[in-house]
């Protein structure tokens, strides 16, 4: 029986173009993860001390979320 791999890119873009999309979706990407962490990281501040600890975290720990 034949199986076809379609999990793994097979065509990739060639030249500048191609270079231009992938430089434009490694920032875009940037740009999601760190408004991830933003919203997680006010998410947290609104806990109480006692909330934070009751999921082990600390303020410190909070802060330090990248």
């Amino acid at each position: 029986m034949a199986a076809f791999d379609t999990t793994r890119a097979q065509f990739e873009t060639a030249g500048f173009a191609g270079r231009i999309g992938q430089t434009f979706a490694t920032l875009a990407a940037a740009v999601v993860a760190w408004n991830d962490d933003r919203v997680t990281r006010n998410a947290l501040n609104g806990l109480t001390e006692r909330e934070l600890e009751d999921i082990g975290l600390s303020r410190f720990d909070v802060d330090n979320i990248r």
